[in-house]
């Protein structure tokens, strides 16, 4: 479980004033010391990470953000990391100390309600409450929810609050990669990338992923690079139920694939399980629209040294640049480096978001449709680019 990728974790973010115990119910969650605790306000500036296990929610990450009522210059520059925060955010604690004076916390509860997180408010420090229950009814009545007493100096209340964070979480059961694509005992071809972008001597974590789903389906999975493609097909007594092929080579795979044979990219699979696959599809026939003026956003999750023949940095834009000339720009951004106002861009192209959790990339989508741009990602685009975007197999959701 610790060795789980931070974009297969659930995020638990921690959110609340300077000062009303964040760092220190971060700790006592994780029985480590993890945040440094002072009694000086402000002391947490940047959000720390700590990957961990909640039983039975499995591997999670939780932030530790800075006080929402940072002051200041440098207190807006905190809020304002504080704030990105929540397009990450699977599940929220909303940490307070008192009822006298709710009003940054019913800011911040509203905003969490407006993108649907899931939310545990918790009272703090209850230890040195003398009238807890008058207390807990006030913000019940304020906020309109029910806080848990907790006290992370002395532990009192910490295994309620684990128990809550698993109520509120639900049954959020993650789609299998390859659903409706792949059952028991279907053979599968896997095209795998072998480009300057993989580390040496390892798989990058969609084929990882990849895999495990289809070993858990118990279909025989069978690798080949496209060197070896025809060869692999010769040696195979039936066609494979379903090619899954790196998107850089859609095309050629797509001539030498077998009429009977599923056809789809790891980038697709990815479009589907990280996003919203109907809206990314739209964006990528919206391909079409641009014209040699326009301005394209090349979203990575990675923050890697780019290499020649980059496909986000280099490939995409040749593509788009053979249909409609070299005056069209482009803009990257990696990471978590994306941009507030997308609205000088007439499309996005991002990655399939492998390093990202679902909630991230889906917040990215709908910021996308708010400010009335594009989106797709980059598998979509080669297909679309290619002309077999409508021979391309999707995903059932």
């Amino acid at each position: 479980m610790n060795s789980a990728p931070q974009s297969l974790r659930r995020h638990i973010a921690i959110f609340g004033r300077r000062n009303v115990g964040k760092s220190s119910l971060l700790n006592a969650l994780t029985g480590q010391q993890v945040a440094i605790v002072s009694p000086e306000a402000g002391t947490t500036t940047d959000p720390v990470n700590r990957a961990m296990e909640i039983l039975p929610l499995g591997p999670c990450l939780l932030i530790d953000t800075a006080g929402f009522d940072d002051e200041g210059s440098v207190g807006k520059l905190r809020n304002e990391r504080t704030h990105k925060v929540l397009d990450q955010t699977d599940l929220a604690v909303l940490v307070m100390d008192q009822a006298e004076d709710l009003s940054y916390e019913k800011r911040w509860l509203d905003e969490l309600r407006r993108f649907e997180i899931p939310t545990v408010a918790v009272l703090n420090k209850s230890d040195a409450i003398s009238d807890i229950d008058n207390v807990l009814g006030c913000i019940d009545k304020i906020l309109e929810i029910k806080p848990i007493a907790v006290s992370a100096q002395n532990g009192e209340g910490i295994e309620r609050l684990r128990k809550a964070l698993v109520h509120a979480a639900g049954d959020d059961e993650e789609m299998s990669l390859t659903s409706g694509l792949a059952k028991i005992g279907d053979t599968v071809l896997l095209v795998m990338p072998q480009d300057p972008q993989a580390p040496k001597g390892r798989l990058i974590l969609p084929q990882v992923q990849t895999i495990r789903d289809l070993l858990d389906k118990q279909c025989i999975v069978v690798s080949c690079g496209v060197d070896t493609l025809q060869a692999s097909l010769n040696a195979m007594k039936e066609p494979p139920a379903l090619i899954i092929t790196d998107s850089q080579v859609f095309g050629k795979v797509y001539e030498l694939k077998p009429e009977s044979s599923l056809l789809t990219s790891f980038s697709v699979l990815m479009a589907a399980t990280k996003g919203n696959i109907d809206v990314l599809i739209e964006g990528a026939r919206a391909i079409d629209q641009l014209t040699p003026q326009s301005r394209v956003l090349i979203a990575e999750a990675c923050t890697h040294a780019p290499m020649s023949e980059d496909i986000g940095r280099d490939k995409i834009p040749r593509l788009i640049r053979k249909k409609y000339g070299e005056t069209i720009t482009f803009d990257i951004h990696a990471g978590k480096d994306y941009p507030t106002d997308l609205k000088k861009y007439d499309l996005i192209v991002h990655c399939g978001a492998c390093m990202f959790n679902r909630r991230l990339m889906l917040s990215r989508i709908v910021r996308a449709q708010e400010q009335g741009v594009p989106i797709t990602n980059y598998g979509l685009a080669i297909a679309h680019l290619q002309g077999i975007l409508d021979k391309v197999s999707l995903p059932s959701s």
